[in-house]
């Protein structure tokens, strides 16, 4: 049986859904954030040392990283299913976009929200004017123009068929839903892209998604 520990509002939700869509057997293991910090709580790092989400456990093996837990499961239980074959474009376009979502897109969207919560409390307020200043300029010269660029790319790479890798749901998907999730609600995404709306609408309106959702609760993008 697979255990996935599964720490509320972060990007374990995504291997919930996988699980779902590759209907596996799964058992969840919730853990809350530090109401103050926001952070994982100290229990995660029995399950892993860096006490980070999301974490599996199957057949003994400690899975972390949600590209590799999500090549894992494709792998080793999904029969064929939400993988293009071995050798075509949309593998490698799958392949792509399994390490673009960790790799390029979610730095960018972590750094923003990290500058955002450099402005408020817990800051001191003698300093909040200069951490804004900081922030702003950060966002203006660097963090705004670079999502924009990736915003532009993944809207294109959407209007084709709506999915990442061929004409179907795969599990690069999968990957890049927290990721654009995230870029709507603070990345600037939540206007002019219809393609990455619609994308977004589609896979929420899944079964699989609602069935997770179901088993992991609600879960609302930190700000």
């Amino acid at each position: 049986m697979i255990l996935v520990h599964h720490l509320e509002n972060s990007r374990s939700q995504r291997i919930l859904w996988l699980l779902e869509e590759l209907a596996v057997p799964y058992q969840v293991r919730r853990y809350a954030r530090d109401p103050k910090t926001m952070l994982a709580p100290p229990e995660l790092k029995a399950v892993h040392p860096l006490g980070k989400s999301p974490v599996i456990s199957d057949d003994g093996e400690v899975i972390a990283e949600t590209g590799a837990i999500i090549e894992h499961l494709v792998e080793r239980h999904g029969n064929g299913r939400l993988a293009p074959p071995a050798g075509s474009r949309a593998r490698s376009q799958y392949r792509y976009w399994l390490h673009y979502a960790e790799g390029s897109l979610m730095p960018l969207l972590v750094m923003k929200l990290i500058f955002a919560r450099t402005t408020v409390a817990p800051t001191p307020w003698l300093v909040r004017p200069v951490a804004r200043a900081i922030a702003r300029g950060v966002g203006q010269w660097y963090l705004d123009p670079n999502l924009k660029l990736h915003l532009t790319v993944i809207e294109q790479a959407l209007a084709g068929t709506g999915w990442f890798a061929g004409p179907e749901l795969t599990a690069a998907d999968v990957i890049m839903s927290f990721p654009l999730e995230a870029a709507v609600a603070r990345g600037g995404a939540s206007q002019g892209y219809p393609n990455i709306q619609a994308f977004l609408a589609r896979i929420q309106a899944r079964p699989a998604w609602l069935a997770a959702l179901a088993k992991g609760g609600p879960y609302q993008l930190l700000r």
